[in-house]
């Protein structure tokens, strides 16, 4: 690696030693010989040096100098000077592909001695830096302590989860195969790992990391467990090159262990069971359609045999026009058995005339979504233009494969961003008529239903509304469909989620700009993606929308009817409930003295 500065030329060499990398850097100028060698440790945590950007600089004493900016394996940048860090950034967090959350750990009750005496001194330590720093006599260290301190005692900065669900980690893959845990609080990382089994090698030449599962995620008896992760990458590009899998704790960071599958992974299916250690069972398809199941032990086998037969799902080829439902057959038969290893079959399967449409993009409900039913008050009204071109909108049942309602946009095409929820769809494309952006919504009602509009019906019990509903049986629904104009090009489009499903839904659109009213005055540059995670309060949901910036916060679509503001004053209500509870004891002395007077009259 080679770098010149005006004047002067500057060499760097970079050497590994026992996973230790040193940097060597000589100087000199064009017209003498003389050259400087200085070395420095660098964190192997990082990876391997990728570029070396090298500035020859004369220091005051004549003297030679240098600044050295690093770019590490895993995007972080360095920048060196005279053979120290001055500061270094994880620029990693620029190139976020996959995200998700893990909740804190449960916050213990019970302290030992030594903790409550060095939380005193802590205390006293900071109490003397507070009243310093009041009285304008700390110095600049001093101020930074302070704010240090200030952050570390924070409600939204502490490492427990909180009753309301705001405190989380957020998990986040990257682009360089490092994994990183941020607090939802305050933005921190709480700790940074590059997985070793994406790192370039001789048995994987260009390791690529693809999505994030939660992997174990304990409750009830599983709490002492931590909870962790799944990273699933591939060692090549293309979608039939062998899969990699990761396992990481999501408390210390730790990989708990990796895989280097034989098998090519296409396809990750989260399974609704887990196994009696709360790990989620998943189902990972192959290239040539074949199902595999994780993890690999006897309970998750017999887990996912009972429900063997209620297991289905579709692919997308997208060149090739066609949508394709399946379902598991039965064990594969080779040289070798293997109980975690399933032929599947094919069950239905929709063309789409290549010459005239191609499918553009393809959207499903969230596998966690908690879907809250209620009836809605609908108003017809079907608006259709004849134009040349056309885009289409497509409701399939991904389990028999019937298209249950078919919407054609006369005069518009993508690109298409799209998002499902509950019973409805909201898709934004272009429309070239108009020569503007819409977005339309498809809402699904079930027909066989209509006749528990009877109140009565309802409150002696004589309705339907608990009778099984299988995709098997051919069900009767209407579809109710709107188009609206909208003044954005999009980027990306999410939904909000609640605990309870209760509350309203609010769409969250990221447009081209970078910037929509939930970010205010701040713009998200380059935004790719919004992840919503809801919170055990029920009126909110948190928000984490990530590109080259990053941007997290909490939304309340309905408001926040079920809690108090934080400025709520309890001394106030406090002093409120006093004062009414001393007017009704006065009240009452005086009623009873009034009353023995009238007596005595």
């Amino acid at each position: 690696m080679l770098s010149h500065s005006r004047g002067s030329t500057a060499f760097a060499l970079v050497e590994h030693y026992n996973n230790d990398i040193y940097l060597t850097v000589k100087l000199g100028q064009e017209w003498n010989s003389d050259l400087l060698k200085e070395s420095i440790k660098l964190d192997d945590q990082r990876g391997l040096v990728h570029k070396v950007f090298i500035n020859n600089y004369i220091r005051t004493d004549r003297s030679h100098g240098f600044r050295a900016l690093i770019v590490m394996e895993d995007h972080s940048l360095l920048l060196l000077q005279q053979g120290e860090i001055v500061w270094c950034r994880e620029d990693g967090l620029a190139s976020v592909i996959d995200a998700t959350t893990s909740e804190l750990p449960v916050e213990k009750e019970g302290v030992s001695v030594a903790k409550v005496e060095e939380n005193l001194f802590e205390w006293l330590k900071g109490h003397i830096l507070k009243i310093k720093g009041t009285l304008m006599l700390a110095s600049p260290e001093e101020v930074v302590n302070i704010q240090a301190m200030r952050l570390k005692s924070s409600e939204k900065s502490k490492m427990t989860r909180d009753h309301n669900g705001f405190r989380k980690l957020l998990i986040v893959l990257t682009k360089s195969g490092k994994v990183f845990a941020l607090h939802t609080g305050d933005g921190r990382i709480v700790w940074s790992l590059l997985l070793n089994s994406l790192r370039k090698s001789e048995t994987c030449e260009n390791p690529t990391g693809l999505n994030l599962y939660q992997w174990r995620v304990p409750h009830h008896h599983a709490m002492d467990e931590n909870p962790s992760v799944l990273v699933v990458g591939r060692c090549r590009s293309n979608s039939d090159a062998p899969g990699v899998l990761s396992f990481v704790d999501t408390y210390t960071g730790k990989e708990l262990g990796s895989s280097s599958l034989v098998h090519s992974v296409v396809q990750v299916i989260l399974l609704p069971f887990t196994d009696s250690n709360e790990q989620r069972l998943h189902l990972l398809i192959d290239a040539k359609q074949r199902a595999h199941l994780y993890p690999k032990n006897p309970e998750a086998v017999g887990i996912f045999q009972r429900e063997f037969s209620n297991i289905y799902w579709y692919s997308v080829e997208a060149d090739d026009g066609i949508i394709k439902g399946h379902v598991l057959k039965d064990n594969c038969i080779g040289e070798v058995s293997d109980e975690y290893y399933f032929e599947t079959k094919e069950i239905w399967s929709i063309v789409f005339p290549l010459e005239s449409e191609k499918i553009i993009t393809t959207v499903t409900r969230k596998l966690n979504e908690v879907v809250h039913t209620q009836a809605k008050v609908i108003a017809d009204q079907d608006v259709i233009y004849s134009r040349e071109s056309w885009l289409v909108a497509y409701l399939i049942d991904s389990v028999t494969g019937r298209i249950l309602h078919r919407m054609t946009h006369h005069g518009s095409h993508g690109p298409v961003h799209a998002v499902f929820s509950e019973n409805w769809v909201v898709y934004h494309y272009f429309n070239l008529r108009a020569h503007r952006y819409e977005m339309s919504v498809i809402e699904i009602f079930d027909q066989s239903r209509a006749d528990n509009k009877d109140v009565w019906k309802l409150v002696l019990g004589k309705h339907n509304l608990t009778s099984p509903i299988s995709s098997y049986s051919r069900l009767e629904v209407i579809t109710k469909s709107q188009s609206y104009f909208f003044t954005h090009s999009v980027k990306a489009i999410a939904v909000t989620s609640t605990a309870k499903g209760i509350t309203s839904k609010q769409l969250l659109i990221g447009t081209v700009g970078d910037q929509s009213y939930v970010t205010h005055s701040l713009k998200v540059e380059g935004l790719r993606g919004i992840v919503t995670v809801p919170a055990k309060l029920e009126s909110t949901a948190l928000v984490f929308v990530y590109g080259v910036d990053l941007f997290f916060t909490r939304l309340a679509p309905s408001r926040t009817y079920d809690s108090l503001t934080e400025d709520f004053s309890y001394a106030l209500l406090l002093m409120t409930i006093v004062a009414l509870v001393v007017a009704i004891f006065v009240t009452w002395i005086l009623s009873e003295k009034k009353e023995l007077r009238d007596k005595w009259r």
